[in-house]
Order: structure tokens, then sequence, then C-alpha cells
């Protein structure tokens, strides 16, 4: 299909007009009965040639641009070095205070501030990729589905500082997550980075739903645990005596689970912003593989420049017209002067 197109098609009726120039002239006749008591001269044959050409041109570009011609959008097809990334943010209530466990009060940013500010620079850094945005606190919540707009990938980063809900639904999130990768991933880089302060007892049904899905869509898995100050730890156990259950020690529980998957997965536990920033430039190095992507190129309109055009070859041939006028003047002060 032609990447160009027309608002209107009843102008290019006109287009005929274009040859009008080749038939009539607006420069003045000559005074000679014939050209052929006319001495030749190649280059006012050439400037003749090139006015018709420009009042051709202006005409036809006249048409065109009543005819809104314009550019289509299209799909262009991509590559570069990213992959496709499905971004997992706990929305929890936890995740507004501070690492620290208070309140930010000015000097200290809260876990959800500073996650949008890094993850922020980590899209920013990486225009080949095609990022998928969801949420989970009390339920999963769909954001940004998969896509290379990264001011729509910004703006959904930007809103994971608001208030938050109470609970933590990490396993039906890690369910969402996994659905968002489309069938236009399925032949590049995966990758699903969970964003998370805590985790919660995952259900057996949904544990079960969540190894057929990585079984049947593998990706690399990455936890970024924004570990709150006195909060249990992913590699913390318990004490002698003490039971080793999901319900007591739910962040040891789901790093289990996640091995557990068969997927290539990494941990990262980060005490602050600093170390918040380092475990995302690692995982940026470790997501730049050559990827194929498709890019979606909006309608571009072209109108203008084709009225440009036919403003342009238009003063061309009024500065013609004019100069004609003055070349003969000259001529005309001869005639007067032998006449006297």
């Amino acid at each position: 299909m032609s990447a160009l197109g027309f608002d209107h098609l009843w102008p290019l009726l006109l287009l005929a007009l274009g040859a009008l120039p080749f038939l009539a002239s607006p420069l003045r006749l000559s005074p000679a009965p014939s050209d052929d008591v006319v001495p030749p001269d190649p280059l006012s044959a050439a400037i003749g040639v090139g006015l018709s050409v420009l009042g051709a041109l202006a005409l036809i570009a006249l048409v065109l641009g009543l005819a809104g011609l314009h550019r289509r959008d299209q799909v262009v097809e991509r590559r570069g070095t990213g992959a496709n990334i499905v971004l997992l943010l706990d929305r929890s209530s936890s995740m507004d205070s501070t690492f620290a466990n208070r309140s930010p009060d000015g000097k200290e940013e809260s876990k959800s501030v500073a996650a949008r500010r890094l993850l922020t620079d980590f899209a920013a850094r990486r225009p080949a990729d095609r990022v998928a945005v969801a949420a989970f606190s009390t339920s999963p919540m769909p954001i940004v589905p998969m896509t290379d707009r990264h001011e729509a990938v910004r703006a959904a980063i930007a809103a994971i500082d608001r208030p938050g809900l109470a609970h933590t639904d990490v396993g039906r999130g890690l369910a969402l997550a996994f659905s968002m990768f489309d069938d236009a991933s399925s032949e590049s880089s995966r990758a699903l980075v969970l964003v998370s302060d805590g985790a919660a007892v995952i259900d057996r049904r949904v544990q079960d739903a969540l190894r057929d899905a990585a079984a049947r869509d593998p990706v690399r898995l990455y936890w970024l645990f924004l570990r709150t100050q006195g909060s249990k730890g992913i590699y913390d156990k318990p004490p002698p005596g003490e039971p080793d259950v999901p319900q007591t020690y739910p962040e040891r529980h789901l790093d289990i689970f996640f091995k557990s998957l068969g997927l290539p997965y990494r941990a990262f536990e980060a005490r602050g912003a600093a170390e918040v920033s380092a475990a995302i430039k690692e995982i940026d190095q470790l997501e730049q593989r050559p990827t194929t992507y498709f890019e979606t190129v909006p309608r571009q309109d072209l109108d203008w420049l084709c009225y440009w055009v036919a403003a342009l070859a238009s003063a061309l041939l009024l500065g013609a017209k004019l100069l004609e006028r003055r070349l003969d003047e000259p001529a005309a002060g001869r005639d007067l002067r032998s006449a006297s």
C-alpha cells in the first residue's frame, strides 16, 4: 500500500491544468512573423522550457495541496538493543513511607518517589525498548500495554507515587504481568521487573497458574526488593525453633518460589535510593540484547509543502514577467529616439 494519501480526491481532476503552461505562455509574443527569421538562441529556448515547467509545477503543487496530500501512518520495523519489559510496581500503602519506615518530611523521599525517579531514568536510557506497566495492591491493575511510546510509559511511571492501598496481592500481579507480553515480543528479549517493598502468601492455585505461565512464556525475572528498615529480608532465615513458613517470612519464600520457576532470575535487595539506582543500572546492563521492534510512524501532512512549492514557483514566474518588462524598456527608448 502506498505511503501517500489524499483527504479529497475531486481536486485531482484539476491535474490536467498542469499542461496549460506548455500550450500557452503568459509572456508577450515576439513581433517577428516567424521563428525562422530569428537567430537560434539555445539559452532563450531553455529559459522558455524552464518557465513552462515552473508554471506546471505551480499548478500541480496547488492542486495536490487542495487535495490534502499526506503521508499515511505506517508501522516500520526497527532494530536496536534492548528488550520487551514489563514493569510490575507495588502500590501498597507501605511504599509511601521512606526506607527508614517514616513518613516523608521533605528531606527523605518515599520508596515510591525514589522508584519513580530511578525508573524514569531507566526508561529514558532505553529508547529501543517496548515497555508495559502494571501495578498491584489489593488487586492487579494494568496501566499501559506493551508499547514503544515512551511518553506513555513515563506518564505511567509518574503515577506510582500516588497514595496506595493497604494490601499486597503479588501473586495476581505477577499473573497479570505474564499476560502482558504480546505476540510481537515472542521472538525478542523479554524481561519482567518486579518492584516491591514486601511480599505476601501466594495461593496454591495462583502458584500453579504462574508455573504454567512461566513454562508457556519464559522470561527473565528480576525482583527489586525495597527493604524497609527493621523488616525481614529476602535472605533472612528463622532462628532455631521458629517455623519457616510463608506467613512469617513471605519475602524469603517468594524468593524460593521464583527460583523454582526455572526462569533466569535475579533478586536485588536495596536499603536505600543509592542501592536502588545500582540495581537498576545492573538490570540495564543485563538487558542489552539485539531486538526487533515495530514503531508506528504517525501521519504527516504535506499540503503545507505543496503550497510552499506553488508559492516559490509562482514567485519565480512573477520575477520573469517583471524582468521581461524591464528588458523591453531600453528598446522602446531607442525606438523613440530614432523616430525623433
